[in-house]
């Protein structure tokens, strides 16, 4: 990893990091993070997208990782990561990216391709696809032990959070998000007490991947996270001129999903994924692994680069 760069953007009064990879005069893949992960959670694809001619930018969002924490986190919100995104994009001179997200970060993607659609050459989405801001109600029909339901409660997170160190909050996330199992607690039950302290880490993630995460989130905590994305996600995105809605991204777009990955199993999802997702993206291309869980940039970083660079290389200009 000693070949990426590490830089500061200045945006809105605050410090926001920037792993970078790559000559500044190729292609540029811009890849969003989703929780509990970090710019390192794309360090194998950096390396593929790199090696292949490409310039690899992985920003961390305000308040997280490196990136500085804001006055008041409690109050971050979409519109906010997806401002600073443009930043640092002018920050760099960069006027054209691949857009490439996962988890959360496909919302900011997504959210980026309707505000400055002229800036998006290409969108790829890993195991989340976009969802319009109106359908996130259908996720409060969930059990009320729905992981995003309880993350999503004032003070009751907060009160679960603080019992742990970071490595440790970490590494249950990770245990427990590698079932293809939808994360829903017992009623007397926390979602991180859903793992129990013996398990194992999944043998693709590392003690010093875990280190490497720990270390981020002791920095930054957990209050932007916990607000940005649980508890904005039933937060209205303005427009300046259109209902986002009834938004549609018209660059070219691959889904990346299995049926391994829990948030596939999230009732309605599988068939929203067949039948509803072309409705806003009609150039989506649907690809399912034939394993892989929520992680799955990490845990088979070559089939997931197989399938990034094949886009990328048939839709550079």
């Amino acid at each position: 990893m000693d070949q990426i760069k590490h830089n500061y953007i200045q945006g809105d009064g605050l410090k926001l990091h920037v792993a970078e990879l790559g000559s500044e005069s190729s292609p540029v893949v811009l890849f969003l993070h989703g929780f509990p992960e970090i710019w390192y959670t794309w360090r194998y694809q950096m390396i593929a997208v790199a090696n292949a001619g490409f310039r690899a930018i992985a920003p961390e969002y305000r308040g997280y990782g490196l990136s500085d924490i804001p006055a008041e986190p409690q109050n971050t919100s979409f519109d906010d990561f997806v401002k600073d995104i443009a930043t640092i994009l002018a920050s760099l001179s960069i006027s054209k990216v691949f857009v490439i997200g996962k988890d959360f970060g496909t919302l900011v993607g997504y959210v980026f391709s309707f505000f400055y659609p002229e800036k998006v050459a290409g969108i790829i989405t890993i195991g989340v696809p976009y969802i319009p801001p109106h359908a996130m109600q259908r996720l409060q029909t969930l059990p009320e032990g729905f992981y995003m339901r309880r993350w999503q409660e004032p003070g009751r997170a907060e009160a679960e959070f603080s019992r742990f160190d970071a490595k440790t909050i970490v590494r249950k996330i990770y245990i427990l998000f590698c079932s293809s199992e939808v994360p829903i607690a017992g009623e007397n039950q926390e979602v991180l007490d859903m793992v129990e302290a013996s398990a194992p880490l999944p043998s693709w993630f590392t003690e010093e991947d875990l280190e490497t995460y720990g270390a981020l989130y002791e920095k930054s905590g957990f209050v932007t996270a916990l607000k940005t994305p649980y508890r904005s996600l039933l937060e209205k995105i303005e427009h300046p001129d259109k209902d986002v809605d009834e938004l549609k991204v018209e660059a070219p777009a691959l889904l990346i999903t299995s049926k391994g990955d829990f948030s596939f199993n999230i009732p309605g999802m599988e068939e929203y994924i067949k039948s509803g997702t072309k409705d806003y993206i009609p150039n989506l291309e649907i690809i399912y692994l034939p394993e892989g869980c929520h992680f799955v940039p990490e845990q088979f970083p070559d089939k997931v680069n197989e399938h990034l660079l094949n886009f990328l290389n048939h839709n550079k200009c």
